[in-house]
């Protein structure tokens, strides 16, 4: 029983996550139907203005008569609104123009890549969804309320299916496996080095040397600076003891890799730290204006067999 309440688990993520192939959840707000609507009526509105505009230059050319004015109009809102959502959301990766202003975005359900396929079933059932039971209640008469009904039902199914959707999907959205979320908002995390400016005393405590520096490459920098920012996640006392045994262990690994002489106080471990990181990080940013990358601190030894 719990095997299989796992299965069903990992088959179904949470409400706003996916999981793509590589395994790592992405947490992911999903859209509701206030904005889809109104992302959806600015479509409609710019693909009209369309359909308008080739209307009344086929009116003017005189290449149709005003009895089937409707008719042609009704056909070239067809023609221009099924490309437009395909090709668009194919070319802004999922977005059309009402989608953009509003700030979302047709996902792929299982967090791959959106394929031609889904997008284009996706748009072909918001057809039968919505704009042909709409033009149906336009279209119909007075004398006729049984179509009426039916039309009405089918555009208050059509509304039901995403409401009674944890992922507020529809039709289309479920047979195509995609759904919309919210744009996600960047967010950058402080660079360490202005972070450590204001932490640092204001005299310098810690000063390498140039022979000092050269020991370690970037991927040295990046684990160092994982290290440092992992400082302020970790809560508990047990969390913090082993902190401090590691940060501790890396100090000391420093100070024998570049023959540091003096002995670093237990208190200013982290203040050593990111002084190091400071004039590490200046230093390869420098090397590398001079066109010489060092990637870890195995750089010399590849020089020497190149």
């Amino acid at each position: 029983m719990k095997l299989r309440w796992q299965k069903n688990a990992k088959a179904r993520p949470p409400v706003g996550e996916l999981v793509p192939p590589e395994g790592v959840p992405l947490k992911l707000k999903v859209a509701g139907l206030g904005v889809r609507l109104a992302a959806q009526i600015t479509d409609v509105i710019l693909t009209l203005i369309a359909a308008l505009c080739l209307l009344i230059l086929v009116a003017s050319l005189g290449f149709s008569s005003p009895e089937t004015l409707i008719a042609i109009g009704s056909l070239m809102f067809f023609i221009i609104r099924v490309p437009y959502y395909v090709m668009s959301e194919l070319a802004w990766n999922g977005q059309t123009l009402g989608k953009r202003l509003m700030k979302i975005k047709v996902v792929s359900h299982d967090g791959t890549s959106l394929s031609t396929h889904s997008l284009v079933m996706r748009n072909l059932m918001k057809e039968a969804e919505i704009f042909l039971p709409i033009t149906l209640l336009l279209s119909i008469d007075k004398a006729s309320p049984l179509t009426s009904g039916l039309a009405l039902c089918w555009i208050a199914a059509g509304f039901m299916v995403p409401l009674c959707n944890r992922y507020r999907q529809r039709l289309g959205d479920l047979i195509a496996g995609t759904h919309v979320i919210h744009l996600p908002v960047p967010v950058l995390l402080i660079d360490l080095a202005d972070q450590s400016v204001t932490q640092l005393p204001k005299k310098e405590e810690f000063v390498f040397l140039m022979h000092q520096l050269e020991h370690y490459g970037t991927y040295e920098l990046q684990t160092l600076e994982s290290l440092l920012r992992a400082q302020g996640i970790a809560t508990g006392s047990g969390s913090n003891h082993r902190q401090g045994a590691t940060i501790e262990a890396v100090v000391e690994k420093i100070r024998h890799k570049i023959d540091y002489a003096d002995k670093v106080p237990t208190a200013k471990r982290l203040e050593f730290l990111r002084a190091f990181y400071n004039a590490q990080r200046a230093h390869l940013e420098q090397r590398q204006l001079f066109g010489e990358r060092r990637n870890d601190k195995y750089y010399a030894k590849e020089d020497i067999l190149l």
